[in-house]
């Protein structure tokens, strides 16, 4: 049973839907995307945790979300979320992020800018059970490639918004992921780095691991202080890659 199931019943919750027309901007087919203005892409359950531990996960800054992404192609391309940064949380240093694949599986499209420009494009595959950190500095796109539902939780600090302004203006990630499988460059950004693929992370020192669902590492909520000071904890993110 994962931690969806045995602490959550998702039925009982109003999701904020996130529609095509929420993101018409970084969709890659202008003509689907208009002529599906209103289709429901993705649900997002935001702020979830047990009554008993919900003092502890406000008192550690923290946030703990669900995210359901049903199979669809977007005319040209993989339904996926719309992609975004996270603002500083110390000088250069942006707050950082941990997933968790429940069901299905994803494609995790990150990139880093440095000076204006796409310096660094990683792709993480993962399927259910795996973790995936997105380290500081690292704006992040989350895709379903399957034909079955794609459901991911995350850990997060709970003090800030997501910045979606790059992706709005150069309308979407550094590339595209067709339905077929090809990654297409965006002639957006200019000139664009080779993709690197990288495999899901386990730091077992913090209780990251394929057997421990994420939702138990509030039971000890240190285990996640490096999602709010991040620059005490480079090492963690040395492994993410």
């Amino acid at each position: 049973m994962n931690d969806c199931e045995a602490y959550f019943d998702l039925s009982r919750r109003i999701p904020d839907v996130r529609r095509v027309a929420d993101m018409i901007e970084v969709i890659l087919d202008q003509r689907w995307a208009n002529q599906n203005r209103n289709t429901a892409l993705y649900y997002m359950y935001r702020d979830l945790g047990r009554t008993e531990d919900r003092e502890k996960i406000i008192a550690h800054a923290l946030r703990y979300d669900i995210t359901v992404i049903p199979p669809l192609i977007m005319g040209k391309e993989f339904v996926k979320t719309k992609g975004h940064y996270h603002p500083e949380c110390a000088p250069s240093v942006t707050y950082p992020e941990i997933y968790e694949i429940q069901e299905g599986k994803a494609h995790f499209l990150l990139q880093r800018t440095t000076k204006g420009r796409v310096d660094d494009v990683v792709m993480v595959e993962a399927k259910k059970g795996d973790k995936v950190i997105v380290p500081p500095n690292y704006g992040h796109v989350t895709i379903n490639p399957g034909r079955d539902t794609l459901q991911l939780a995350n850990w997060v600090c709970r003090n800030f918004a997501s910045l979606y302004e790059e992706y709005t203006k150069k309308r979407g990630a550094a590339y595209y992921e067709l339905s077929d499988g090809t990654l297409l460059p965006n002639p957006n950004y200019g000139e664009l780095p080779k993709i690197r693929r990288a495999k899901p992370t386990e730091v077992p020192e913090l209780g990251i691991e394929r057997g421990r669902a994420l939702y138990s590492l509030i039971e000890n909520p240190e285990q996640l202080a490096f999602l709010i000071r991040p620059q005490n904890f480079m090492w963690v993110f040395e492994r993410a890659f």
